[in-house]
């Protein structure tokens, strides 16, 4: 188990004022079975009025107003979280049940769909489909499957972008943790396993040292239902350890965004994000 204190600075600066922002803040780790938040704080310059609220999938939001003109918006997530690993373990569950039990289940059932940003490319669901065809257990196929996509997609910024799609990911070859969690989580719904876009931090260092602050980053994975929910990190082929603190899950990216908002005037707006990660324990 680790303690992992994060510091997310992020925030749009615009190139003169604007009248009036609207927002939402998905940038506050919850407690889960696997986490315990032992404190969280969210600090934003200008001052707002913060309305929280847990979404549908089970996500911490913080919505805001900035009513007064403003050049630039900034928005810092404190958080102090233990962290255990949460390693994958066999269910026992059949391809039969599995495909009862998904379609019985509201929380299941909608992460069987794809999305415009998860749909897969031809050849990735060609690839899922044979892997599903000598695993008689789903939630090893889903462990394969995901690091089928790992092996084949090189972690690389600056090729993708935010909007960009799992099937123009794959056609790259080239992408960064966003790409390939939208990749496996299509991969795996296109097989009938049931799997969610997962948003957090990723300390990068295995052997971090105490009180060390470093940079850490935003970072993305992915869960699938096979009996229960588990996680598996595809941009790492790893799976979920103590150095993943889970922020958010959704059907792809455009449920879990850091920072979403609309503005009030005519300004081109710039964003920037800085994410700074301390274990202390």
């Amino acid at each position: 188990m680790k303690r992992l204190r994060i510091e997310h600075t992020t925030g749009f600066s615009y190139l003169g004022d604007v009248a009036a922002s609207y927002n939402e803040a998905r940038m506050l780790p919850g407690t889960t079975d696997s986490q315990f938040v032992l404190t969280s704080s969210l600090d934003i310059e200008p001052a707002a009025t913060v309305h929280s609220f847990i979404d549908y999938f089970g996500t911490r939001v913080s919505s805001f107003d900035v009513l007064s003109p403003h050049s630039e918006l900034r928005v810092v997530a404190r958080s102090l979280v233990e962290v255990r690993p949460r390693p994958i373990e066999s269910t026992g569950i059949t391809w039969e049940r599995l495909a009862a039990e998904a379609r019985r289940q509201v929380s299941t059932v909608e992460h069987l769909t794809q999305t415009d940003r998860t749909r897969p490319a031809a050849e990735v669901a060609e690839i899922a489909q044979a892997i599903a065809g000598r695993r008689e257990d789903p939630w090893q196929a889903a462990r394969d499957i995901c690091i089928a996509v790992g092996d084949a997609v090189e972690y690389v910024p600056g090729v993708t972008a935010v909007h960009t799609t799992a099937a123009e990911a794959w056609d790259a070859r080239k992408g960064v943790c966003q790409d390939m969690a939208h990749i496996a989580v299509g991969a795996l719904r296109a097989v009938g396993i049931p799997a969610r876009y997962v948003s957090g931090y990723l300390h990068p260092s295995p052997d971090a040292q105490i009180d060390v602050p470093v940079t850490g980053e935003s970072h993305a994975w992915v869960e699938w239902y096979t009996g229960q929910w588990q996680g598996f990190d595809p941009t790492n082929n790893s799976e979920i350890d103590d150095r993943h603190v889970l922020v958010g899950r959704g059907r792809d990216y455009n449920d879990v965004p850091p920072l979403r908002g609309v503005y009030s005037g005519s300004h081109k707006s710039h964003l920037n994000v800085e994410v700074t990660i301390t274990r202390e324990a």
